[in-house]
Parts: C-alpha cells; sequence; structure tokens
C-alpha cells in the first residue's frame, strides 16, 4: 500500500517526462499508442472477465457526477462500452477520485463560461 499510494503515484505522474527522457523524443509516440489500444478495446471489445479503464461519460456511477468524461472500468462489446459496477473503493482511492471529480467540474465549468 505504501509504495501504491506514494512512489507508483508519483511514476505515473511522470511518466511523460519519463519517456520523453528515455527516448529524448517527444511522448507523442506513447499517447498514440494507447489510443490505438483504446480503440482497438472500445471496436473489437475486452476479453470476456476483463476490463479497461476509459474516459467515458458519467451516468453518476461511483459517485462521480454525470456528465463529467471521467477514467472508468469498462467492458466493450459491439463498439458500445458499458461501465463496470460494483468494484470496492478504500478511503485513499475515494479521495483521489473526489479530487479528481473537483478538478475536472471546475475545467468543465471554465471551459462553458468560454462560450458566454
Amino acid at each position: 500500500d505504501e509504495w501504491l499510494n506514494a512512489g507508483f503515484i508519483a511514476t505515473v505522474q511522470q511518466r511523460g517526462a519519463a519517456i520523453i527522457k528515455a527516448r529524448k523524443l517527444s511522448s507523442a509516440l506513447s499517447a498514440a499508442s494507447s489510443a490505438c489500444d483504446h480503440i482497438r478495446d472500445w471496436v473489437l471489445g475486452t476479453p470476456e472477465g476483463t476490463f479497461v479503464s476509459m474516459g467515458v461519460y458519467s451516468d453518476g456511477s461511483y459517485g462521480v457526477p454525470a456528465g463529467l468524461i471521467y477514467s472508468f472500468p469498462v467492458t466493450c462489446c459491439g463498439g458500445e462500452w458499458t461501465i463496470v459496477q460494483g468494484l470496492p473503493i478504500d478511503e485513499f482511492s475515494r479521495k483521489k477520485m473526489d479530487a479528481t471529480a473537483q478538478e475536472l467540474s471546475e475545467e468543465k465549468a471554465l471551459a462553458y463560461s468560454c462560450l458566454e
């Protein structure tokens, strides 16, 4: 738990910089590869009994406000995605999820304010 709650998060937050440092090039290829993986799973489906994380429209699952684009565990079949329900969320994860939802809500409000 200590590594997951500290070292792992820092590693994920700095992954773009790590790719740039290791390749001496942009991290665009990594992003493109991730986009391809995402589309493959969406179009071809996820293997039975597995799920992937995708940024999809929130329906209020896991306490995430409806209407946000948020990363959820999903299964895909026939070009459709479905949010996996009922996964346990510990207190640490709940706090991180709530903070992310708050940031996304603020960004959404800012984006809409630019349209006025």
